[in-house]
């Protein structure tokens, strides 16, 4: 099979960790040829949707582990599918790349996942559509709005609804001095809207990673669990993963959201849970796959590659 990844520079991508690169190894195991592109190669002409791509060829050096064919232009219908891995933010580049995808689609491309359910799925505002697994939430751009979740609660999250990574997250509790240039900084002075939770102490056990392919959850999860002094869990602000079988719960959250997601053409998904509450629904470029292989011996990028053989087929 053909399978076309679009990432960000792969030149910048950590193989030692990166889940697109364990999916590429995965597929290159088993005989697939890969290409990988970047968003802007996308390209419309004379109504068909083409990519400026580049074969690639997985190497075993450390270092070294890829290396690259000459820019090819190919039409997106004759790859078997085509793996969107861009990582956010979602800007308007990014929208109009699922614009273009999904115009590819209507041309016989396989596009995971759908670029339809990317832009309608913002990854924190996504979890509006499940009540019953959140937290209270409150999501406005108002001063006086967040101040008042703030005095209900008296401890709480805010962050933006473009960012990734633990970025731009601020734990703010009654009495906080800098409260209102906080929210001055995350709202441009009222000019965006970002999202208040309310603090889930649970965290201090981890932010949990569950991973859902084609709806189905894999059977462990990675705890992220924040470094000493720091409330976010993220791995990216040294949090440390530790992966742990689903608990009830994680199975009870995962199996309803994972088939209501199915049905709208997500593939893979990274649910974050804190304790019993569902905080995001990553659906741009969830990871987490070497993580919970290493550590558990089930090999997540073989799982994914054994459902997108056979949805290809």
């Amino acid at each position: 099979m053909r399978f076309a990844f679009v990432l960000d520079p792969i030149s910048q991508l950590k193989a030692y960790k990166d889940s697109s690169v364990a999916m590429m190894r995965e597929a290159a195991l088993r005989g697939h040829a890969l290409h990988v592109l970047r968003q802007e190669d996308l390209l419309l002409r004379d109504q068909k949707v083409l990519a400026r791509a580049k074969p690639l060829q997985m190497l075993e050096h450390a270092e070294q582990w890829y290396s690259l064919g000459e820019m090819e232009e190919i039409a997106l219908s004759q790859f078997d599918a085509v793996v969107m891995r861009k990582d956010p933010p979602f800007d308007t580049e990014y929208l109009y790349a699922t614009h273009l995808l999904e115009l590819a689609m209507t041309q016989g491309a396989r596009v995971v996942n759908r670029p339809s359910a990317l832009r309608d799925f913002n990854e924190k505002l996504a979890i509006a559509r499940f009540p019953q697994f959140t937290a209270p939430t409150l999501v406005s751009c108002r001063a006086d709005a967040i101040k008042a979740f703030l005095h209900e609660h008296g401890d709480i999250i805010l962050k933006p609804l473009d960012a990734m990574g633990g970025t731009e997250i601020f734990r703010v509790r009654t009495g906080e001095v800098n409260l209102n240039v906080i929210i001055e900084v995350l709202t441009r002075l009222g000019a965006r809207t970002i999202m208040a939770q309310r603090y889930i102490p649970e965290i201090r056990d981890g932010d949990k990673r569950i991973l859902l392919i084609d709806g189905v959850p894999v059977p462990y999860g990675l705890a992220r669990i924040p470094a000493a002094g720091e409330t976010r869990g993220n791995l990216a602000a040294g949090g440390r993963g530790v992966a742990q079988a689903l608990s009830p719960r994680d199975l009870e959250i995962a199996t309803t959201i994972g088939m209501a997601l199915r049905e709208l053409g997500l593939f893979l998904v990274g649910l974050d849970v804190i304790g019993d509450y569902l905080t995001e629904i990553n659906v741009t470029s969830p990871t987490g796959f070497v993580e919970i292989t290493q550590q558990t011996g089930c090999n997540v990028a073989a799982l994914f590659m054994d459902v997108l053989e056979l949805r290809c087929r």
